[in-house]
């Protein structure tokens, strides 16, 4: 029996995925128009999912879309404003331009179907009266997706699974459908970073998690992309392992927090400083994604960074966002 792929880095498994397809593409389809080269059933284990971003120069990972995208789950929310602040592109998937119904993951996590089902806690409760359960099992795809004529927002993912084992907080994702070049880089981050946030809440330390995906395709506009980051020299095996941790305990208060300020900043409300973000008393590695989202508040709303508040900025978080906009740097200085 062959056994499963296994990788310790985000960035390996990437590497690995793209690789295959792109050598060796099972199949060479157009759904929906769409040419790509896909291969069937692809499954790896991540054994550190915390080393769960791409840190290949050549990819130029958004990190704060990242975080952007997977607070968005957590706040259940359908909303096409708050993400597409972040991807102004995602509007085109939105029937109403108003909202999402496949990409709303959150929606479906906290609120599913007609009875508003909160799965996330249904999932707590299950692994905590049961930690040996195999039920703790959060659906995402619906059936009834399939019945809205001409929908171009059907959910990749069918659902999460958590499982307790020996102390730890083990995670898979089930997709029917994976974009290997951009997608499968969210999705990632997004998924450990919720399998992380309920290990937290549980009080359990994070175990490994599993991918699995139905097709797994590269679009042909992406294969030049695709070329130029398999061409390059791979990262530093160690690259991803200098990401900070989230806090030991229930991180809800402070994600509540900082979607109040995310907020804030988006509808131009607020502006961080160094000293600003100490005074709101989150934790650092909140106060980190805050200084993110300032960053990008710069970004959208005044056209340029500023080098001074970059450096209040983690290394590990300084280099991928040098690494996306370097070039909007300047040399304002920033008021305390």
């Amino acid at each position: 029996m062959k056994a499963m792929l296994r990788f310790d880095t985000f960035d390996a498994a990437y590497l690995h995925g793209l690789r295959w397809i792109y050598e060796s593409p099972q199949f060479r389809v157009a759904p929906r128009g769409f040419a790509s080269r896909e291969n069937l059933g692809f499954c790896f284990e991540l054994t550190d999912p915390l080393a769960r971003v791409s840190c290949a120069p050549e990819r130029k990972t958004n990190i704060i879309f990242n975080f952007a995208e997977a607070l968005w789950y957590l706040s259940g929310q359908a909303d096409l404003e708050q993400i597409s602040y972040y991807a102004p592109s995602i509007r085109k998937y939105s029937m109403d331009g108003r909202t999402l119904t496949g990409t709303a993951y959150g929606a479906k996590l906290f609120r599913f179907g007609g009875a508003a089902i909160n799965q996330w806690n249904r999932a707590v409760d299950l692994l905590k009266e049961d930690p040996n359960t195999k039920r703790a099992v959060l659906q995402i795809f619906d059936a009834h997706e399939l019945l809205i004529q001409d929908n171009i927002d059907v959910s990749c993912t069918l659902g999460l699974q958590f499982f307790v084992r020996e102390g730890r907080l083990y995670a898979a994702a089930y997709m029917r459908a994976n974009d290997a070049f951009r997608g499968v880089v969210s999705d990632i981050f997004s998924f450990t970073f919720l399998q992380e946030m309920m290990a937290r809440q549980l009080g359990l330390k994070v175990g490994s998690y599993f991918h699995y995906v139905g097709s797994f395709h590269i679009y042909e506009p992406d294969i030049a992309a695709v070329e130029r980051l398999l061409s390059a020299a791979p990262p530093a095996a160690d690259a991803s392992r200098e990401r900070p941790a989230m806090p030991e305990g229930d991180n809800w208060e402070s994600v509540r927090s900082v979607l109040y300020f995310e907020q804030e900043l988006r509808h131009g409300r607020h502006q961080f400083t160094r000293d600003s973000l100490a005074q709101t008393g989150l934790p650092s590695y909140w106060q980190q994604v805050l200084a993110l989202f300032e960053v990008y508040r710069q970004i959208r709303q005044e056209g340029h960074l500023d080098a001074g508040f970059l450096d209040c900025l983690l290394p590990f978080y300084q280099r991928l966002v040098l690494n996306r906009w370097g070039s909007l740097l300047s040399s304002k200085g920033e008021k305390s």
